[in-house]
């Protein structure tokens, strides 16, 4: 079973997770996710163990434990979900559209372009 735990204080290290979850069962692994340029903790870590029922009395026993000065929030771990889009909403680099309002706004541009060159092309060539 596959726990999350969150409010981890910075300096709590997976060695440390590990052995406070040691005690309600076997730990198969603990992990804490960390910043990828910074490498420092996030607050939140995951830990396996090995059945339901050692994680479940795990949950109980951590739930609102405190662990080097927080409070722990021991839950079980959901699945992520696949949806890793982007988040904000202003697109690429496009002045702040995306791709697909791009695609929308370009038929009309060029309709309105092919017009303008049209009307143009009549007046300086005498109406041909």
């Amino acid at each position: 079973m596959k726990i999350y735990v969150g409010n981890l204080s910075y300096e709590v290290t997976e060695e440390d997770l590990r052995l406070a979850l040691k005690q309600f069962g076997q730990v198969e692994s603990a992990t804490i996710i960390k910043d990828k340029h910074s490498g420092q903790s996030k607050g939140f870590g995951f830990v396996e163990m090995a059945s339901k029922a050692e994680g479940q009395s795990a949950i109980d026993g951590l739930n609102g434990k405190e662990l080097k000065g927080r409070t722990l929030n021991v839950n079980e771990a959901r699945p992520r979900t696949e949806s890793r889009g982007g988040g904000g909403g202003y697109g690429d680099s496009r002045g702040g559209r995306g791709v697909a309002e791009e695609e929308r706004r370009w038929p009309r541009r060029r309709w309105w372009w092919q017009r303008w060159t049209r009307r143009w092309q009549r007046r300086t060539r005498g109406g041909r």
